[in-house]
Formats: C-alpha cells, sequence, structure tokens
C-alpha cells in the first residue's frame, strides 16, 4: 500500500472530571493511507464520532498523537492549523443543523473559499461555487437558494460540496448518511464513491450502516467502548471476522435473504458506561467466549498478518464463516 496519510497513534478523549472521566477514546491507534477509505464501526456510545472530530482538531485529544503527512497536529500553531483545515475537511452528520440557515447556498460555499483565500474575486468565485454545485449533481442556479428549501439529499450533497470547496486531501465523512430516508441514502453513497475516485480523496466513513461500509470501504476498524477490537481488510472482515463482537455486529445486520440463517447468536444487553468500563477486556461482559483471564488482561491489538488485527486473548476460537 501507499504510504500513510494519516497515523492516529495511543488517542485517548476523555470528557468530564479528571477522577471520574467518561473514556470516550481510550488508546486507540491506526493508519490511513492515501487514496484509501476507512470504515469506522461499532454500536452507538463506541467513541466513532469523537474519533472523527479528534482528527480534525474539533475537540482536543486527551492524550495521544494524530499526524497528518507526518506532522503531530496537537503540536502545531492555531495559525498553522487554519492553514491546514483547507486539507482537513469534514461532512457532517446532520444536514438540516450543519448549514446556516440564514445564508444562501453561495454564500455557505464563498465563506469557505474566502476564508482560505481561494477563487479571488467575484467572477471567479461564482464559477468555482456554479462548478461546485455541479459536481454533487445539483444545479448553478440553486446558489441563490436557502436551505430550507432543499431535501435532506439536497443539503447533505451542499455539505459535501462545502467540504470539497477548498480542495482537501482528507475528509471525515460522520454517518453522513443516518438523517436521510433510504430511499435516497444510494445517491450520496454513489456520489461519495464518484468523487472519491475521481479526486483521488482519502476518506474516514463513520457509520453503523455495516452494508454501505462493505460497499464503500476498502478497511475497516471496528471500535467498541472506546477501544479497537479488529482491523481488516473489507472483503476479510465481512466474510470471516474473528473477533467475537465483530461476528455479533455481523450476525445483527438485517439480512435480504430470509431464508438466511445466522452462524453466531446476536449480543445480549448495552453496552456499559464509559465512565465504569470493565477490567480487562471491554467486551468481557457481553462476550460469549469470555474466560477468568479476560477480566484481568487487558488484550493487544495483535498483527496476524495480511493486515488483519484482532485485540483478544483467545486464539483458539473456531473460525467463523458469514457467507
Amino acid at each position: 500500500m501507499s504510504e500513510a496519510l494519516i497515523e492516529v497513534r495511543g488517542l485517548h478523549k476523555y470528557f468530564g472530571a479528571s477522577t471520574r472521566p467518561v473514556r470516550a477514546v481510550d488508546d486507540v491507534s491506526f493508519a490511513i493511507q492515501r487514496g484509501e477509505t476507512l470504515g469506522l464501526v461499532g454500536e452507538s456510545g463506541s467513541g466513532k464520532s469523537t474519533i472523527g472530530r479528534t482528527l480534525l482538531r474539533l475537540v482536543e485529544s486527551t492524550q495521544g498523537q494524530v499526524l497528518y503527512r507526518g506532522e503531530d497536529l496537537g503540536q502545531v500553531s492555531d495559525s498553522r492549523m487554519r492553514a491546514l483545515r483547507s486539507k482537513l475537511q469534514m461532512i457532517f452528520q446532520d444536514p438540516y443543523a450543519s448549514l446556516n440557515p440564514k445564508m444562501r447556498i453561495r454564500d455557505i460555499l464563498g465563506e469557505a473559499l474566502q476564508v482560505h483565500g481561494l477563487h479571488a474575486g467575484k467572477q471567479a468565485r461564482a464559477a468555482r461555487i456554479a462548478e461546485l454545485l455541479e459536481t454533487v449533481g445539483l444545479r448553478p442556479e440553486h446558489a441563490a437558494r436557502y436551505p430550507h428549501e432543499f431535501s435532506g439529499g439536497q443539503r447533505q450533497r451542499i455539505g459535501v460540496a462545502r467540504a470539497l470547496a477548498v480542495e482537501p486531501e482528507f475528509i471525515v465523512a460522520d454517518e453522513p448518511l443516518s438523517a436521510l430516508d433510504v430511499s435516497i441514502q444510494a445517491q450520496v453513497v454513489n456520489l461519495l464513491c464518484d468523487l472519491r475516485d475521481k479526486l483521488s480523496l482519502t476518506m474516514l466513513f463513520i457509520s453503523h450502516d455495516l452494508d454501505v461500509v462493505e460497499y464503500l470501504c476498502d478497511r475497516v476498524v471496528v471500535l467498541y467502548l472506546g477501544r479497537v477490537m479488529e482491523v481488516a481488510p473489507t472483503a476479510d472482515l465481512f466474510s470471516q471476522p474473528l473477533h467475537p463482537y465483530t461476528q455479533a455486529l455481523l450476525a445483527a445486520s438485517p439480512k435480504p435473504d430470509p431464508q438466511h440463517k445466522s452462524v453466531h447468536v446476536p449480543l445480549q444487553g448495552d453496552i456499559p458506561s464509559p465512565i465504569n468500563p470493565p477490567s480487562g477486556c471491554v467486551f468481557r461482559t457481553r462476550c460469549p467466549h469470555a474466560m477468568a483471564l479476560c477480566a484481568e488482561q487487558r488484550p493487544e491489538l495483535k498483527d496476524l498478518g495480511q493486515g488483519r488485527f484482532k485485540a483478544c486473548l483467545r486464539d483458539d476460537l473456531p473460525l467463523v464463516n458469514m457467507e
């Protein structure tokens, strides 16, 4: 694979009092290769969105490093970070809340260009805005409208256009489909695929929709309670998951074939509180294969070869074929 564009090393993000913090992200490490789309999956409360925001320094990390082209974003000055933001952009989850209702679309897109000093001059800026709208499947005349005049899918396309306006190299897409009707989710997914290939974008795609992750992503990181459980190439992960949590996630995903029989018992109970996570392996309280050692020892993320990593103390679990 090509060199890593983004490297995350020992990332921690805690909220609240230092004596009893919410451990939203607890020692997470991974890399995103140039031109790659990396999926980040896990149940609600696993820390997915917090990681995405911490990567872009929308929230500050408690500990650890995020490197962009080898540069530690946590150590750069505010002025340097402002300059880097043109290369590091985000598509937000809610297209209804992420666009200023009092601004016309041309002003929403033009603001990003103005802040970063791109396409100076009224005509050049208007031409760029028209180009951006056409790129995401909208018409140039839509620039004069307000956000409330668009559907949810169209608003998310505008959010994509805003992220693309400054010609970024890396985009965090934070559950960009969750607020959309199923009927238009496929349109946005196909748009992201086309733009990724056309513009050679590197992307972190955060989602709870495993079918979309399987379709869009090159590799997948599986999170549970702020920790990485498994990392694998997409095809390998969906055909033969190695971690019991990944197996349970895939088993719980709806299957279009009514004759399909799950090969794994779905998870029981809810994800524990990040204020008081279980000792040892955080998944042990819901794991059907847990043993006494799991309460005492925290499993490290082991390199199993072929791009596969697993954080589990048990090496004797039978392989599960999900196909």
